[in-house]
């Protein structure tokens, strides 16, 4: 049997490997997304006083920081049994929508679209972000890069800082918006919903309107059957920063709901020993392995799922975006992968939408920015729909509000299960009698990247030790043998 190894994998969020098993014809036996990087900050973060969390895990990745921020912070409102206050909630929303914006317009442009504008076989040498701005034009590509700071910029003012921010507190935020700021967050908000509907125009003139590139939005190639885990408000409309999170199986019939601690009633988590990242499944189907299909217990999370356990979306421009999609896409939930992408670009524009709305709002710059803290009720759990998908923060503490456990399940994590199986079925699609180059080998990879995969943020598990490889070379080069702790 022959291995095929794609090391390291590339265009996302930390360190992965994929194995490709080929059989003795030289077709795909079998194939594995392998995470390598361990962060551990569930062991860390022990000890620690439940205050300092929320700073301490955004440091967890430098992309994914404000989600991790915002679902921390609701855990310790929990954890002290508070709710902010009504400022200080639109605050966090306002902060979060600037943080899907920003962190959308990376992963389309820089991960997702060189595969489409560049093109899935293009030398790697150009299918990145720079090649993508040398298609586009340099003007162009100044204009994404200009209005994506514009997000930044507003995550600065209400965060203290651009990157990693300091002012959430349990009961809400520490740091009032001036009328002057509010004013020039709403103008910031214009280059917000330009952005968004630039990058829905590049996906309708790159993709939609391009029939190659549709076969593989709606080919069986990059299709993964499984259940769906969301956030909706009453009316069934998305939510980001709370709701209720309702899961849906592969027809579409919706199969449960849940909120707060009740997510231990619907998913399980198994630990590898092959990999440092755990597998989430549906604990009531119980564990029936990596496969996908009508009897899976795996599920995924993020914009695809958004859009298959959704009625729409609660702003105009992105309502109307959505409805196009149901126009274009086949009914009921939709498993096609790389529908993902046009997914976020909608998603975008929501975004940008809501922080306009919240900018409008004059009362976001009143006083009431915390809400008085009570005892140390001993545990909290914080959920939100981060960029990627469904994000669980859970944590335990003594009276003091000393962390003594924590468990976090990030978007990569519930979606380890529908990954791998993509992988598998890419690779079986496009490597035939042993023939593979370059190109096959990245028409393998995309099948990743609509999942906006993050490493850093998904590896917590610890399975017995750290593996280790030694690989000894001959005179010639040529490996002599290999030794390995696993």
């Amino acid at each position: 049997m022959k291995r095929i190894e794609i090391n390291p994998m590339t265009r996302l969020e930390g360190h992965g490997k994929i194995s490709i098993f080929l059989n003795d014809e030289g077709n795909v036996d079998n194939a594995f997304f392998q995470t390598v990087e361990l962060r551990g900050y569930e062991r860390f973060l022990r000890g620690m006083p439940i205050e300092e969390v929320p700073r301490t895990v955004s440091t967890i990745c430098g992309v994914c920081r404000g989600v991790h921020y915002t679902a921390s912070v609701k855990a310790a409102d929990a954890v002290y049994n508070v709710a902010p206050t009504p400022t200080a909630r639109k605050i966090r929303e306002l902060f979060l929508n600037a943080h899907y914006v920003e962190d959308h317009c990376a992963i389309l442009y820089a991960l997702g679209f060189p595969d489409f504008v560049v093109g899935p076989t293009a030398s790697p040498a150009v299918r990145n972000l720079i090649g993508l701005i040398e298609i586009v034009g340099e003007q162009t590509g100044r204009a994404v890069l200009k209005k994506r700071r514009s997000a930044v910029r507003i995550m600065e003012i209400l965060g203290g800082r651009p990157l990693h921010a300091v002012a959430a507190v349990p009961g809400g935020w520490s740091k009032r918006i001036s009328e002057e700021e509010r004013q020039e967050i709403l103008e910031l908000s214009r280059d917000l919903v330009e952005l968004g509907q630039m990058t829905l125009q590049v996906f309708e003139d790159v993709v939609l309107k391009n029939k190659q590139f549709m076969e593989l939005v709606l080919g069986d190639m990059y299709k993964v059957v499984c259940n769906y885990v969301g956030t909706v408000d009453e009316q069934d409309k998305l939510q980001y920063y709370d709701g209720i999170h309702k899961i849906v199986d592969p027809a579409g019939k919706e199969i449960g709901r849940f909120q707060g601690k009740e997510y231990l009633d619907y998913i399980a988590e198994r630990v590898l020993p092959w990999s440092y990242q755990k597998m989430p499944y549906l604990k009531k189907a119980g564990w029936q392995d990596i496969a996908d299909g009508d009897n899976t217990s795996l599920y995924c999370v993020g914009p695809l799922a958004r859009y298959n356990i959704g009625s729409g979306f609660d702003t105009p421009l992105a309502q109307e975006a959505y409805e196009k999609m149901k126009e274009t896409l086949p009914p009921g939930p939709v498993h096609n992968i790389m529908v993902y992408h046009w997914a976020r670009a909608v998603e975008l524009l929501n975004a940008a939408e809501k922080v306009r709305q919240l900018a409008e709002d004059e009362s976001i710059t009143a006083p009431d920015i915390r809400t008085p803290l009570g005892e140390a009720v001993g545990e909290g759990v914080g959920i939100i729909e981060a960029v990627r998908g469904l994000l669980i923060h859970h944590y335990k503490t003594d009276s003091r509000g000393i962390v003594e456990d924590c468990n976090l399940i990030v978007a990569t994590t519930h979606n380890k299960g529908p990954i791998n199986v993509a992988i598998r079925r890419a690779a079986d699609h496009f490597i035939k009698d042993g023939k593979v180059d370059e190109g096959i080998l990245n028409m393998v990879e995309m099948a990743y990247r609509p999942y906006d995969l993050c490493l850093a943020c998904a590896t917590h598990a610890l399975p017995g030790r750290s593996p280790l490889q030694i690989n000894i070379y001959d005179a010639q080069g040529k490996i002599y043998e290999t030794m390995q702790n696993f």
